[in-house]
Formats: structure tokens, C-alpha cells, sequence
């Protein structure tokens, strides 16, 4: 049997001109100008290819019906949907069917094709095709909730950032607080930032993020807080509480041998403060020197390794060492994911482990009318954790997933 994976097209569906069917994924630099996909996880470009057949087509209306790519389009290409798509349901058959050996690489083959045919033959679909908008799971309803109390309290309080970000004036992917969106059909990630006024040199992964997407939860962990270590200048920057706009695009894009998938500010940048006395913390004096004057396009949402270090110069980064599903399950990802670039370019079958569950969830469940992502963050006090949720809700939360 032909393996399908990224780049493969069935017979008549290669693109006319690659460049333009690239063009909304590929926005970002280097990416631009490629006709080719990155198979970020191999750090490979990966051509278009016939494939004999219809074999990408039947792929993809089996993961669309089996509840893996409700935004994707059947079109015979396997495009990024289709390889976050595949590297979903290797996922669901690794952890929820409990079939550990299984590999979420994005790689169809013999065995993959093996589990395929084996939902056809008993009819089987995924728990995660019944969650919806119109049926969440009772932990999305608590989650949307609790987000939009926080927004009426502070449109009606607004604290002294919400205040400092409401009198910027120039254009920012930044949403002044009357503007905060949290439409269930919308996809929203929430980081909760902890300990960011403590002083540390090497910051830890200790901060949790939470993916809201088509009625089910998510959760993860890392680091909204930059480490010293990771940038050049002093006066680090720390993304300002609140709510901003994301989209797909990529990480690394200047080092071709790390380029991978990311989240970026949509278009107009970020709004952040700045360490200003260099003590390595966001503290009351830095938020009273106030936002630096320009808005910031390089904070993305990227991976963090395994989490044994914070690769961030400013960025929100995601462990890849565990998560917790929507069924609230922790998951662990240690014996395949990558604790650097090095182990992935290799042939030691590393990927992102958990990272990638996020970023493919973002590819492949938001809804084909949107993309971007709105990305929340705050405190466990401001966002009112212990009213919404429990108290302790982010510790305890942290400490489930980093000590599995």
C-alpha cells in the first residue's frame, strides 16, 4: 500500500499553482516564497506528489466523519489539516484506546491504515465528534462563564493595565477590554500566569494553559514569563494581562533547520511591559514605568521542549512532556517527545508530544470561517479562579501534569 503523508495528492488534485494554495498557511518570511509544505516535526520540506487514486479523499472523509477534522475540506490534498488530523486520531488510538506503541507522527502506513480500517469495519466514531458548541462538556460551560463575569467586572473596574492598554492609540492585536470575545464558536486558549513577580534568573515552566475549542477542554503547561537566559537585552518583555489575537504561523522562521508551527500576533503586534530594572521579575515598579511605546510582533505561542527548561524571550511557550484531556485524563507524552530541535531532525521517531496536541486541535477543530485564536491571560486572582473553578485550581493543576 502507497504511505500517505504530508504533500501527498490523489490523481488530478495536485495544485496548478502550489504557491497560492499555500499562501494562508504560509505567511510568515522565509515561508512566503516555498511551494513546498514543512514538515516541521522531520524539520523537512515536503513536495506535492501524485499519489494513484483517491486514497487522500477516503482519508479524509474518514477522519471527518469519525469526528478528527470537523473544519477540513475533502479535497485529496494532504495539506496541514490533514496531517494534524491524522497525528489526532494516532493520538486518540495512543491514549484513549490505550494502544501506548502508537506514534502520532502525521504518517499513514500499515498500521495506521490498520486502526483505520478497523473503525470502518465496527462503525466506531470519536468521542470528540459529539462535543460541540451546542453540547459542551459541563467544564467548557464553567470555563466560558467565568471568562465572561471577568469581563464585566473589569469592563465596569478596569485595573491599572487594562487602563494603560485602553489608552494605547495605535492599532494592536491587544483587545481593549470592552472588546474581549468569547463567542463559543470562537477558539480561545487561556494562559494562567504564576509567580511573575518572583526574581529568577532561569524561570521555571510553571504556569498552565487552558484550550477552549468546540465545546471540549484542554490543558497544558509551560511558561508565560520570559527567561533571561533566552534573550540578548536586559529588559525582557512580559505580555500584558488581558486578551489578544493569534493566528497560525511559524516559529524560527530565520534558523531553516528549526522552522515550525506557532502562533503568532494576528497582524498588528502586542502589547507588553518591560523588566526595567533588570531583576528579572514583573513587578509594581515595571507595571508603573507603563507599556513600551511599541507594539510587539515576536511574542508567539510556541513549544518549550519538554518543559525541563523555559525557551522563552518573551513568548508563551508549551511543554511537550504531558497534558490533560478533555476528559480531564493526564496524559503522558515522555517516551516520544523531543526534549530539542536536535532529537527531532533524527531517527529517533520524536515529535513535540504535546504541543503538537494543542497546535493540531487548533488546525484541525476551529471552525472553517475563522482563523485566529484568542488568547486570554491572567492571574489565578484576576481571572477569579477560586470563585469560577476551586481554589488552587492552577497549582494543583500544574502539579498533576508536571509530576506524572
Amino acid at each position: 500500500m502507497a504511505v500517505l503523508y504530508l504533500g501527498s495528492c490523489d490523481t488530478g488534485r495536485r495544485p496548478t499553482d502550489p504557491k497560492k494554495f499555500l499562501a494562508p498557511y504560509h505567511m510568515d518570511g522565509v515561508l512566503k516564497n516555498t511551494v513546498s509544505f514543512r514538515d516541521d516535526d522531520r524539520t523537512k520540506w515536503r513536495r506535492f506528489r501524485n499519489t494513484d487514486g483517491q486514497k487522500v479523499a477516503q482519508l479524509q472523509q474518514f477522519l471527518f466523519e469519525k469526528g478528527f477534522m470537523p473544519r477540513g475540506v475533502i479535497d485529496g490534498i494532504f495539506d496541514y489539516v490533514t496531517q494534524a488530523s491524522v497525528r489526532l486520531f494516532q493520538e486518540y488510538i495512543r491514549t484513549i484506546e490505550g494502544v501506548e506503541s502508537t506514534l502520532p507522527d502525521g504518517i499513514v502506513g500499515k498500521t495506521t491504515q490498520g486502526h483505520i480500517d478497523r473503525w470502518k469495519a465496527s462503525g466506531k466514531i470519536s468521542a470528540w465528534a459529539a462535543a460541540s458548541i451546542t453540547n459542551p462538556s459541563t467544564e467548557y460551560t464553567q470555563w466560558i462563564n467565568l471568562l465572561r463575569k471577568a469581563k464585566t467586572h473589569y469592563s465596569e473596574n478596569p485595573n491599572p493595565i487594562l487602563e494603560q492598554v485602553i489608552g494605547f492609540q495605535r492599532p494592536t492585536d491587544t483587545r481593549k477590554v470592552n472588546d474581549w470575545h468569547f463567542d463559543p464558536k470562537e477558539t480561545h486558549l487561556i494562559g494562567i500566569r504564576r509567580a511573575q513577580d518572583l526574581s529568577q534568573d532561569r524561570r521555571d515552566n510553571d504556569d498552565i494553559f487552558i484550550l477552549l475549542i468546540r465545546g471540549l477542554v484542554f490543558k497544558f503547561w509551560g511558561s508565560t514569563d520570559s527567561s533571561q537566559g533566552m534573550i540578548s537585552r536586559r529588559d525582557e518583555a512580559f505580555l500584558v494581562e488581558g486578551q489578544h489575537k493569534y493566528r497560525f504561523g511559524w516559529h524560527k522562521i530565520s534558523v531553516e533547520r528549526k522552522i515550525y508551527r506557532a502562533l503568532k500576533p494576528y497582524r498588528n503586534g502586542v502589547l507588553v511591559f518591560r523588566d526595567r530594572d533588570d531583576d528579572n521579575a514583573l513587578t509594581e515598579s515595571d507595571l508603573n514605568e507603563g507599556l513600551d511605546t511599541n507594539t510587539n510582533q515576536t511574542i508567539n505561542i510556541h513549544w518549550s521542549g519538554i518543559g525541563r527548561s523555559n525557551w522563552s524571550a518573551g513568548c508563551q511557550v508549551i511543554a511537550g512532556k504531558s497534558y490533560i484531556n478533555h476528559l480531564d485524563e493526564l496524559v503522558d507524552c515522555s517516551a516520544h517527545a523531543a526534549s530539542g530541535y536536535s532529537v527531532l531532525n533524527s531517527t529517533k521517531k520524536k515529535t513535540k508530544g504535546a504541543y503538537n496536541v494543542l497546535a493540531d486541535l487548533i488546525v484541525s477543530f476551529s471552525h472553517s470561517d475563522i482563523n485566529h485564536v484568542y488568547y486570554t491571560l491572567g492571574r489565578e486572582s484576576s481571572l477569579k479562579l477560586d470563585e469560577g473553578l476551586r481554589v488552587n485550581y492552577a497549582f494543583e493543576t500544574l502539579k498533576r501534569m508536571k509530576n506524572i
